[in-house]
């Protein structure tokens, strides 16, 4: 099998795990009646994150989300083409995964919680919304950076990345739903047919993670290619 199929098949897995427990934690939630809470709910994500980061960053580089793969390729580091295809299998695994709730959890719980789409809390309007989604993701991306791609960083596999998640969803949660990927919040909303407030959840996310890649890749990266999570060429 070719590395860039055997690519595309761990981005879409990796990111199935992600969304299948993020927005499954939500639904659980639901299904509970709220016994899980937000700390729960952010540490399954987080821990998600963290393994399926560190179980595909061999393989794929780990991206799990457009808003990271975006940043290599504004970067030149991946071409449109195979950015648009790992954007692709994000987004299928994300699908995948959110009709796989819809599926599991009976009707009247799984709608009341959106299937765990997103969405901005009543007192949140759209700008502070892509704001917030922004300024969370730049995080997280600076995290992915900082702790998979730098050569120097310690190698502590995607850990670093899921406690950037878990924190964020701690903050945001509340406010936007804390998604810092558009294909977790694609996928939900496909399913559900809840698209309120979408294009928050791909503005947002795309700027701040440009951004974080653009600064760490141009003021604080030393050596080129020294880490595990780079794309394929």
């Amino acid at each position: 099998m070719q590395d860039r199929t055997k690519a595309y098949i761990a981005e879409s897995v990796g990111t199935f795990a992600l969304v299948f427990i993020g927005a499954g934690s939500i639904c659980l939630n639901e299904y509970t009646g709220h016994g899980l809470g937000l700390l729960g709910i952010a540490i399954a994500q987080g821990l998600m994150l963290s393994v399926a980061v560190s179980a595909t960053a061999g393989i794929s580089g780990g991206h799990l989300n457009p808003a990271i793969t975006f940043g290599f390729f504004i970067l030149g580091k991946m071409d449109r083409n195979l950015a648009l295809r790992y954007a692709g299998a994000q987004l299928l695994g994300a699908t995948l995964a959110a009709f796989s709730l819809r599926w599991v959890f009976a009707e009247h719980v799984w709608r009341p919680a959106l299937l765990g789409t997103p969405d901005l809390a009543p007192d949140v309007t759209t700008i502070p919304g892509i704001f917030l989604e922004a300024i969370l993701s730049f995080l997280l991306v600076f995290a992915f950076w900082g702790t998979l791609v730098d050569g120097r960083a310690a190698r502590i596999g995607g850990f670093g990345i899921g406690l950037t998640l878990c924190a964020g969803t701690l903050v945001g949660g509340p406010l936007t739903g804390a998604a810092l990927n558009p294909a977790r919040a694609f996928g939900p909303a496909l399913a559900s047919g809840h698209w309120s407030s979408h294009l928050v959840y791909w503005i947002g996310p795309l700027l701040g993670g440009g951004a974080a890649a653009f600064l760490y890749s141009n003021f604080l990266m030393q050596e080129e290619g020294g880490g595990t999570a780079g794309a394929l060429h």
